[in-house]
């Protein structure tokens, strides 16, 4: 039998962004329905940085990430070929998983009001007339309401994606189960590893685990031979430093989890009538920032307060791209030099002697509210 509703707010995306805006919404008294094609919450690419304004934005939202595990972290660690320097982070930081993070805010959604439908997916949001969203989901059950939220991450909807990035980046993460040394030398940092044909980030999460997440361009993929294994034996010979700190890791997933054709720089230009986007469907920030979380936290809050005020979403869309180009921009160019053999050699150099330059890079990349461009790790 064909369920149907009507709601004041329809959320696609259950995940940080989608979360984080209905458990708002929910608490000024909308009726939010929020649809998410998974049953449960799982494991996603994602550095699982936690940034200082990620931390506060949780804080308000009464999620409590220390007793869900959340690591500390103090330092960010640039590694390259041989070559390491740390700095202390100018700001409070954490480390947590997202399987963790994303059933923190969904259960705090049901907790809030929200209707959680969970295990189908959204088929299509189509609008019906001026004021009427429509969501159809797998077996033909529909949700109606005038304002839609769309946070379904780095994957598209149909008929609301966005344009591919042509250099074709590709990602994947693997936890793993350090050796007893190199989790002591890892210690409280999170650690960017670069080599020929992208980067990488390793960092400690909750119960003695270590998360390591890659970007990679796809042709150093298909020359490493389009085999994981083949792929991270070819960073690890880039970054001898890698090698060392996966020296008797044991993996503990039976393959990594990957996601491919990211549009790294991609920010929503306009929307239509009712239409917020928000997280990576705002904005798809390179992850070597390690702000993807504090990103998602960031959208979902400026287009809760939007909507709430009465402001339209493409005014929105048009403010939030405003108020982030900055940012943006200075991360697509910290990228771009990050794939330059001699910026390579050269960074973990400057941070030894400059450890400073972490804290003015984070002054000069912040914008009204938001999260900052600091060279960390991979977020989401």
């Amino acid at each position: 039998m064909l369920q149907n509703s009507r709601n004041d707010v329809l959320i696609i995306g259950g995940g940080v962004a989608g979360s984080a805006a209905a458990i708002a919404l929910a608490r000024q008294g909308r009726g939010v329905t929020l649809m998410e094609r998974d049953s449960e919450p799982r494991h996603k690419v994602c550095g699982e940085f936690l940034s200082g304004e990620a931390l506060e934005d949780l804080d308000a939202l009464d999620i409590d990430v220390a007793s869900l595990g959340a690591v500390p972290i103090n330092y960010v660690r640039l590694a390259a070929a041989r070559n390491a320097a740390q700095a202390p982070l100018p700001f409070p930081a954490a480390s947590l998983t997202r399987k963790a993070l994303d059933t923190a805010l969904l259960a705090a959604a049901v907790k809030a009001g929200v209707r959680v439908e969970t295990g189908r997916a959204v088929q299509s949001l189509l609008r019906t007339d001026a004021n009427c969203w429509r969501a159809t989901l797998e077996g033909g059950a529909t949700h109606e309401a005038s304002t839609a939220f769309l946070a379904t991450g780095k994957h598209d909807l149909r008929g609301h994606g966005r344009p591919k990035n042509p250099q074709q980046w590709v990602a994947f993460k693997m936890y793993y189960k350090l050796s007893r040394d190199q989790t002591a030398d890892l210690g409280d940092a999170s650690e960017l590893t670069l080599y020929a044909g992208g980067y990488g980030g390793i960092q400690p999460v909750e119960n003695g685990v270590t998360n390591f997440c890659c970007v990679v361009q796809q042709r150093y993929l298909v020359e490493a031979g389009l085999r994981w294994e083949l792929l991270i034996q070819r960073m690890q010979q880039d970054c001898p430093h890698l090698a060392k700190r996966l020296t008797g890791a044991v993996p503990l997933l039976d393959k990594p989890i990957a996601i491919t054709h990211i549009p790294y720089g991609y920010m929503r230009h306009t929307t239509e009538d009712g239409l917020y986007c928000i997280g990576d469907q705002a904005a798809v920030i390179p992850s070597f920032t390690g702000d993807g979380i504090s990103i998602a936290l960031h959208t979902a809050r400026s287009a809760t307060s939007a909507y709430l005020a009465g402001e339209p979403a493409a005014a929105f869309q048009k403010n939030l791209r405003a108020a982030m180009k900055s940012q943006m921009r200075l991360a697509e160019l910290a990228a771009d030099g990050l794939n330059n053999a001699l910026a390579r050699a050269v960074l973990p150099f400057v941070l030894r002697v400059w450890p400073g330059a972490m804290r003015v890079t984070a002054s000069l990349t912040r914008v009204t509210q938001p999260a900052h461009v600091v060279p960390q790790v991979l977020a989401g």
